[in-house]
């Protein structure tokens, strides 16, 4: 199942590149023999001011047809590690060729999108920075993939 990471904004060269890098290059290792890859991020920016509308509506586009789909919302589901793991063989075991995670732009995601989604999780009543949220994906993504392999990196 492909993996693609949908966001609003440019990571920029910086530590959380650095991080999501790592966590990604993790995951490839690691999820590719568990049918959990390749990852793919999608980038979208809104350079005429529409809006969380349009914004959403960039995302949309960058969502494959057909995918599962989870939207980051501090409104959402809080998961466990595991059930997040769960959740994402549920999709690949379910034949499902793909998996979009979509993080908003400042205002969140827009309401029609997250309407559409498999999935709304949350990292927790606080808001984070989005760079973050994209660094905090990342690994819980790798994390996931360990999990279903049964590696010791996820400890209970």
């Amino acid at each position: 199942m492909r993996l693609h990471l949908c966001a609003v904004g440019r990571l920029r060269a910086g530590p959380e590149r650095e991080l999501v890098d790592d966590y990604l290059q993790r995951l490839e290792r690691t999820g590719r023999p568990l049918g959990l890859g390749p990852v793919a991020e999608h980038e979208v920016e809104d350079k005429r001011g529409g809006g969380m509308a349009a914004e959403g509506a960039l995302l949309s586009k960058a969502v494959p047809e057909g995918a599962a789909l989870c939207v980051l919302d501090e409104r959402g589901k809080q998961m466990s590690s595991p059930e997040f793991a769960q959740a994402l063989a549920g999709w690949r075991d379910g034949g499902r060729q793909d998996a979009a995670f979509v993080i908003g732009g400042a205002d969140g995601v827009d309401p029609a999108l997250r309407g559409r989604a498999d999935l709304v999780v949350s990292f927790g009543r606080m808001v984070w920075p989005h760079m973050l949220v994209r660094v905090m994906l990342a690994e819980q993504l790798y994390r996931a993939a360990t999990i279903l392999a049964g590696s010791p990196y996820h400890r209970v």
